[in-house]
Parts: structure tokens; C-alpha cells; sequence
């Protein structure tokens, strides 16, 4: 066999084979399928040996009552498959660029780029292309993982976990994400000089759930610090629940930079004047091997990392 990765240039694979494969796939009987794509018999079995040659191994067994395809068979039917899918969505995506990009892009991003990158990148996106629909599910990176590998989403913006495969998967790296410590406005803590990890390990704190990366992350922080760390705690990544308990209670919530100053641009919060030594894995952008992105998702990719290169 031709080891050329362009063998099929040089040996003027016709889209009829690759069709032809397919309809034998499906049919198993040389004159069904030739009778499918329209073909005589012979055209067709002279399409099938001229492939065989080409490649130089069997691709069907002939049988008494039939056909099925070797090894080499199932191998080439599958690619044959992609391939003219790949084709098919060509055409679709030239349709939609002439008629202005319009379709759905679906994605998923965690909190930090979700508030600080994302609106951004979806605005400037708009900007070109209106029409175009955008659904984002905002998620922990392992939720949003197991979506893309289902093919739910287009890509995510996000962290591999280290429990998770990579295999598969591309990654791009775009930003990291260091935690501070938030209260209400008017916290007794925002007005104390030099404050320390032990002044704060005894308060109350609302945190991440117990097997979070940041819950673990902030624990070995006082750890580190020989402190004990927080025993009153209330567990919680609901932005919704922890804007109220912070606005009622005295209680110091641990979140990523990004976010925290998002919400004290809106006077929800207030970041506390301490550097906690606390901070997430780098995010950045994940696909899947070998999808192929619409017009649309292009842009929308386009846009993320124009933005990305600009906050980052």
C-alpha cells in the first residue's frame, strides 16, 4: 500500500468509490448497491477492484450469499463515512457564510472566564455576526468535560481535572486563576491593619464543597500556615445563596480575583486587603480531536482568544 499521506491524489480516489463503499456497507450485495448509486454491476466491481489495487489489500469477501467487509474494509468505510460528512458540512458552512453567519454554537466555560472573558468575547462576536446563536453553560470543568466528549458542546473553556483523561482532547492555555477572600460591605475585618491567615482562619466561611480543587486548595493554605483550618463552614458554589449569607452574616467566602472584582464593581462585596498564598490550575480552551467547528464556533473561538491575549 502507498504510504503517501496524499496517496489518494495520486491515485484519483473518486467520491463515487468512497460512496460505493458505503452502499456495500449497507447493502452487502454488489448489484444492490450498484443499483442505489446508479450504476451497472460491472461499473461498480470495477470501481471496487480499482480501489482494492490502489490500496493493495482485500476490502470485501465475496460470499456465496453476499459480501462483508475485512478489517480493511471497516477501516476504509468508516474514514469514507467522515470523509463525505466532513464534505457535507462543508457545503452547509459556505451556505451559512453567504447568507450571513446564523446557526447555534454551544459552549462551556467555568466562573472566572465565564464573568471576565466570555461576555466580551460573545459581544464582539455579535458584532459580526448577529444572527449567529450562542448557549453557554457555565459548570465545574468535569461536568462540562463529559458534555463536550458527548458532543453537546462545541468547546469549553475550562481545566482538565487531573482524575480526568486528556486522551482525545486538545488544550490551549489562556489564564490561571488566584483566590482572594470576600465579606459584605462594612466588614469589621476591611478596616484591620497587616491582616494575617491566622485572623481570618476562626471566622465563618462559606466554601466550595468538600473534593473541590479550591476547598482543597484553601485547606493546605492554613495547613501550610500551621492554622487549623475553617470547622465553621457552610458549603456552597451557589452565587445565588452566597450573596445573601454574605450580606447577613459576617461570614468571608473564598473565590477567584476575577469574579470578586466583578461583583465589587457592583457593590455587592468587598475583597478583604490580604494576599491569600491560594490559587487554581491554569484554564484554557478544550476541544475534541478531529471535531470540526462550524463558521460560527470559529468566530466565536476567534473572539475568546483575541480577548484572552488582551485581560491575560
Amino acid at each position: 500500500m502507498d504510504t503517501n499521506p496524499n496517496w489518494f491524489l495520486r491515485a484519483r480516489l473518486k467520491t463515487r468509490q468512497l460512496l460505493l463503499l458505503i452502499a456495500l456497507d449497507e447493502q452487502r450485495n454488489i448489484h444492490r448497491a450498484s443499483e442505489e448509486l446508479h450504476m451497472t454491476q460491472p461499473a461498480a466491481s470495477k470501481q471496487l477492484k480499482d480501489l482494492e489495487e490502489m490500496l493493495g489489500v482485500q476490502l470485501f469477501e465475496r460470499l456465496p450469499r453476499g459480501m462483508e467487509p475485512t478489517i480493511y474494509g471497516e477501516t476504509m468505510i468508516r474514514h469514507a463515512r467522515m470523509a463525505l460528512t466532513s464534505l457535507s458540512l462543508a457545503h452547509e458552512d459556505i451556505v451559512a457564510i453567504k447568507a450571513g453567519l446564523s446557526g447555534q454554537v454551544d459552549i462551556g466555560t467555568i466562573m472566572t472566564p465565564g464573568i471576565a472573558l466570555l461576555p466580551q468575547a460573545i459581544t464582539r462576536t455579535k458584532q459580526h455576526a448577529p444572527k449567529l446563536r450562542i448557549g453557554v453553560e457555565m459548570e465545574q470543568s468535569n461536568v462540562l468535560l463529559e458534555q463536550l466528549q458527548r458532543g453537546r458542546l462545541d468547546f469549553m473553556i475550562g481545566r482538565i481535572p487531573e482524575r480526568e483523561s486528556a486522551e482525545g482532547l486538545s488544550y490551549e492555555e489562556l489564564g490561571d486563576e488566584p483566590a482572594c477572600a470576600v465579606v459584605r460591605p462594612g466588614h469589621p475585618l476591611l478596616k484591620a491593619k497587616n491582616l494575617q491567615l491566622r485572623d481570618i482562619a476562626t471566622q465563618p466561611w462559606i466554601l466550595p464543597p468538600q473534593g473541590s480543587i479550591l476547598r482543597a486548595r484553601c485547606e493546605l493554605m492554613f495547613r501550610r500556615a500551621g492554622l487549623e483550618v475553617p470547622i465553621n463552614v457552610v458549603d456552597t458554589t451557589a452565587v445565588l445563596l452566597i450573596k445573601p449569607l454574605l450580606q447577613q452574616t459576617d461570614a468571608l467566602n473564598v473565590m477567584p480575583i476575577a469574579v470578586a472584582k466583578y461583583y465589587e464593581s457592583q457593590g455587592v462585596l468587598n475583597i478583604l486587603p490580604i494576599e491569600l498564598p491560594c490559587r487554581m490550575d491554569a484554564f484554557g480552551i478544550i476541544t475534541v480531536d478531529g471535531h470540526i467547528l462550524s463558521p460560527g464556533a470559529e468566530l466565536l473561538l476567534k473572539s475568546v482568544r483575541e480577548v484572552a491575549r488582551e485581560i491575560y
